[in-house]
């Protein structure tokens, strides 16, 4: 059974001998291992390491492994072969979700998709397609608070491991952020920091930019401003129109955010301050 180990802590000597050492007196075979420090010295560490297990136990590896953590004061976490539970948010735009859907059906994200919710119902129908459950939670003025704690509600129900704003166009608000640290992905359709805010590709178009793109990042309080996990670009010209740029623009989203959330659900990210060490 394939494990993996996520390592973030300062920098020091010894430490990726104490890791191997660890994994092959408990009998793992390490697969893949991978590393980051931000200095020469005094820095941080970042590492990530795939491993078969041997006939330990994974409470038992993680039991052995606290040992290793408190002498380096290491953040980190051990899984084995866990499918994450991701819920899916969005509005009226379809074709991040549809993406979503569609690899999630061949194979090619490893996850489970055990409910959409959406501000609007006009998606319904192509959650039903694909055999997902909906839910319509509408927004107003006056149930905005109200609406935000039945989503982290139904996400708790359904035991949801992490969340991706496919096109959601609600700001989430710091409670419901905060119960979910770096646990949801949004996709904008900007390559920030340029042109963040609602309509970015109308921004493009008055700049007259020679580049658009799109951004996959974690949700924080700060709008669009939160660590950034994926990043794209195509190359337009004064010939496309506003809706040209859109239907380009909507090409890479759903890139972007694909590779995004297969990178979370890997395990590959680990987040520093506002950035993101990705262990591609």
């Amino acid at each position: 059974m394939t494990a993996r180990l996520l390592i973030h802590c300062p920098d020091q000597p010894g430490i990726v001998a104490a890791v191997s050492g660890f994994l092959t007196q408990q009998g793992c075979n390490i697969i893949h291992a991978d590393q980051h420090a931000t200095a020469k010295s005094g820095g941080e560490f970042f590492m990530r390491i795939e491993f078969e297990r041997g006939r330990a136990s994974g409470e038992i590896l993680r039991g052995a492994f606290q040992a290793i953590g408190d002498q380096f004061s290491m953040d980190w976490s051990m899984s084995f072969d866990e499918v994450k539970r991701m819920a899916i948010l969005v509005s009226k735009y379809d074709h991040c979700l549809l993406d979503l859907l569609w690899r999630q059906r061949r194979g090619e994200l490893e996850v489970e998709i055990p409910l959409i919710i959406s501000n609007h119902p006009d998606l319904q129908k192509d959650a039903e397609f694909f055999g997902v459950p909906f839910y319509h939670l509408p927004v107003t003025k006056g149930n905005k608070q109200e609406q935000e704690q039945r989503i982290h509600d139904l996400m708790v129900e359904h035991r949801v491991d992490f969340a991706v704003l496919a096109r959601y166009m609600q700001i989430l608000s710091p409670e419901l952020v905060g119960k979910w640290p770096n646990k949801i992905i949004n996709i904008h359709h900007s390559f920030l920091p340029a042109f963040i805010g609602a309509r970015p590709y109308h921004s493009a178009f008055q700049r007259g930019v020679k580049i658009i793109g799109a951004t996959a990042h974690y949700v924080t309080n700060d709008l669009d401003e939160g660590p950034i996990i994926e990043q794209d670009v195509v190359r337009v010209s004064h010939r496309q129109t506003i809706e040209e740029l859109v239907r380009l623009g909507g090409d890479i989203e759903r890139q972007v955010l694909a590779r995004a959330v297969r990178w979370h659900v890997e395990e590959r990210i680990l987040v520093y301050e506002n950035k993101t060490v990705v262990f591609y």
